[in-house]
């Protein structure tokens, strides 16, 4: 029997030699190479705090002690120290183990902490609560990494902690120079002189926190007798650890664009992803294009909070190196950065994933919006993203972002629509735009039977029954309801607005004609497009029903894509049930006859799409 088969619980660990405890290490490395190459995520990191985490949890005593893990991403070991090494067969898959703590999975877990910079206000708002509440003997741990530093308010959680000098809370810094990529700015550089022995304590004594390091985060012996320092300092103290990230498996200690921090599933043994590729991705052609643009418009710029890989600038970056910015993760300085750009007369690009820009709501809204400053945003992970779980969605940013006054929302659905509604949101400079779209392959592309004031028609069939508005890569979706209600005898038409926000006048006039009228979105119903598409059609006086499909208000578990999609109602099946119910339960009814409200040239292009005349 290995040892990681004796391992049920942290408590094991205690009873373990220090030559075991090595041991182990090296068994808990092999283990993670085989399952996370199955199963794709977080390798990289993990294989970098194997050590660490074992000192950990051989010093405290987790649960009764508290460990925090930012990011989150880096808790595979802890998870197969607390009883969890089973549940890796079903890693980031429906009904299995989450890829971030999970207080439903385990004791073990607070917080589900998957955006960066959050641990240390967790802690320091729970070292506050056992000082409140008088509970002694207790440790509070906050793991957070070199990269989650640069996060604003992982400075504004250190500022607060320095002035508790009483109370028990100890701030591991798990320093490997990396966030995604190597991790950047003054910080960095300060990291750099404490590594070397330059800067005695550094900025952390002058905050007026105990300091002890730099340790060697492979040497669990020299770990464990810094922790035990730590515990007994009786406020709060940084241990700063060194670490390597992607330690102990070729493919990704030598992969110096990110060592794996995040793979999808592989062969351990070449290195090569395993499966089928689906053709390009939404990224790859936003990276593509952004290239395109830079080359084309010297005034435009790009930036990135710690996701330049991930985000697809790297093209653009090889280009144009002085032309991307990376502010590490700090989304808020990133979009107040661009507004300052776009008053100097330059035109920021601003990529990030759809779920993180929640965190800069603020600075679009006061910063950006209100100057009616011209900055493009591109949200990638729009929508469900799937095995990454609740916090990773992009669900919500439609719904935030659609109250702020002069932003315009695109939502392409296919890679050539992504391409044209880029180049016409960095053309706009009257205000800000977004282009949002979904992680994943771009699939094939949909033309548009017909183009209506800008509005795309992508199929038209039978009497004016049912309107159905596309939004984004649902559009596919969209399409097969069609067939589906068409299949029952009633007549369709699928529209795609494009630019969502505003809303086009011209849906108004299609509306009016037509029984019902649904929208399909991969964003919260609540505040969505449906929402602000019912409010526009009620404004312009048009009384045909409307129903909405899109994410119900909760927060999703982890699973594949498709899988999510089917639990929110989003399947073919159940659309073009429900439509077929609500048309058959509004009677015979007749079409409302409202025809001089109507274009002429759109009935005219509807009747020419459903005999085939128009391409």
């Amino acid at each position: 029997m290995s040892l990681l088969e004796t391992v049920h619980s942290p408590g094991r660990l205690r009873e373990l030699t220090a030559r075991e405890l090595d041991a182990l290490a090296e068994e808990i490395r092999a283990f993670l190479i085989d399952r996370v190459s199955a199963s794709g995520g977080h390798l990289g990191p993990n294989l970098g705090v194997v050590e660490l985490t074992i000192a950990l949890h051989s010093v405290f005593d987790s649960p009764a002690d508290r460990l925090l893990w930012d990011t989150g991403h880096q808790s595979y070991v802890h998870k197969i120290l607390t009883g969890r090494a089973d549940g890796f067969d079903r890693l980031r898959k429906g009904g299995g183990l989450s890829g971030y703590p999970s207080a439903a999975e385990s004791e073990h877990d607070l917080v589900e902490n998957s955006h960066a910079s959050t641990a240390l206000s967790y802690a320091d708002g729970l070292a506050r609560a056992d000082a409140h509440l008088g509970t002694e003997g207790r440790a509070t741990v906050a793991v957070i990494g070199d990269g989650a530093m640069t996060g604003g308010m992982a400075w504004e959680a250190l500022n607060n902690i320095a002035d508790g000098p009483d109370r028990p809370l100890v701030i591991v810094l798990n320093d490997n120079q990396r966030s995604y990529a190597p991790t950047r700015g003054g910080f960095a550089d300060h990291l750099t002189g404490l590594r070397e022995g330059n800067s005695g304590s550094g900025l952390f004594g002058q905050l007026g926190l105990a300091y002890i390091g730099p340790v060697d985060g492979h040497d669990i012996a020299a770990v464990q007798d810094a922790l035990r320092r730590a515990r007994h300092t009786g406020g709060p103290v940084v241990v700063h650890v060194v670490t390597e990230k992607g330690r102990g498996f070729p493919h990704t200690e030598n992969n110096e664009l990110d060592r794996g921090h995040a793979i999808r599933p592989m062969d351990p043994v070449t290195g090569l992803p395993t499966g089928r590729s689906a053709g390009p991705s939404f990224t790859s052609v936003f990276g593509r294009e952004m290239a395109r643009i830079a080359e084309e418009r010297p005034d435009v710029v790009a930036i990135t909070a710690a996701m330049l890989e991930p985000t697809g600038l790297r093209p653009m970056q090889q280009a144009f190196p002085d032309r991307v910015i990376d502010v590490g993760i700090a989304e808020q300085h990133a979009v107040t950065m661009a507004a300052g750009l776009s008053i100097g007369g330059v035109h920021p690009v601003v990529a990030i994933y759809a779920t993180f820009v929640n965190r800069a709501f603020d600075q679009l809204l006061m910063d950006v919006a209100l100057h009616r400053r011209a900055v493009t945003f591109v949200l990638d992970r729009s929508g469900v993203t799937g095995d990454d779980g609740p916090s990773h969605n992009g669900m919500w940013d439609m719904s935030v972002l659609q109250v702020v006054p002069g932003l315009r929302i695109a939502a392409p659905r296919d890679g050539t629509r992504l391409a044209e509604l880029l180049a016409e949101a960095v053309a706009w400079e009257e205000g800000p735009t977004l282009v949002r779209f979904p992680k994943g392959a771009t699939g094939e592309d949909l033309p548009a039977k017909a183009t209506f004031a800008g509005i795309d028609v992508l199929h038209r069939s039978g009497p004016l029954d049912v309107l159905i508005v596309s939004v984004g890569a649902l559009a596919g979706m969209a399409l097969r309801v069609a067939e589906t209600v068409g299949a029952h005898g009633l007549g369709a038409t699928v529209v795609d607005p494009r630019w969502v926000t505003p809303v086009n006048p011209a849906l108004a006039d299609m509306a009016r004609r037509h029984r019902l009228v649904i929208t399909i979105e991969d964003n919260s119903r609540t505040g969505g497009v449906g929402s602000t598409v019912s409010q526009f059609l009620r404004d312009t006086g048009v009384s045909t029903p409307l129903r909405e499909f899109g994410i119900p208000r909760r927060f999703l578990d982890h699973g594949a894509r498709a899988d999510v999609l089917a639990g929110c109602g989003l399947s073919v099946q159940n659309i073009a049930r429900t439509v077929v119910e609500d048309i058959s339960a509004a009677g015979d009814g007749t079409v409302n006859q409202a025809a001089d409200d109507l274009d002429d040239a759109m009935v005219r292009l509807l009747k020419q799409a459903s005999r085939g005349e128009i391409r």
